[in-house]
């Protein structure tokens, strides 16, 4: 299948939050190993996602050093989280992730 690099970007974006938002992957550990990306990609990822409008905070573990802690979306912006549902076989598909 061959898909263009904004496509996949996009639906990069996507997964990432959607994993976030669902707690399946909250924190950049989580994700690599959830989708195998390297952990460089995972957190540009999460940086990429206000360019879409998603708000996405880092939440500090209470008493924790080193940045400990996971991720939440905190707003959607106008992305329809009930679309990525739908659609996440073809969006790991097209990705590769597992």
């Amino acid at each position: 299948m061959d898909v263009s690099k904004t496509k996949s970007s996009f639906y990069r974006r996507l997964y990432v939050a959607y994993l976030i938002d669902s707690q399946l992957a909250s924190s950049v550990p989580a994700l690599t190993e959830a989708t195998g990306m390297p952990r460089r990609t995972a957190q540009d990822t999460i940086a990429a996602l206000a360019d879409l409008d998603i708000v996405c905070e880092f939440e500090q573990q209470d008493g924790a050093r080193n940045h400990a802690g996971r991720y939440r979306i905190r707003d959607w912006g106008a992305i329809d989280k009930g679309w990525i549902t739908l659609h996440l076989g073809r969006i790991k598909a097209v990705l590769g992730y597992p």
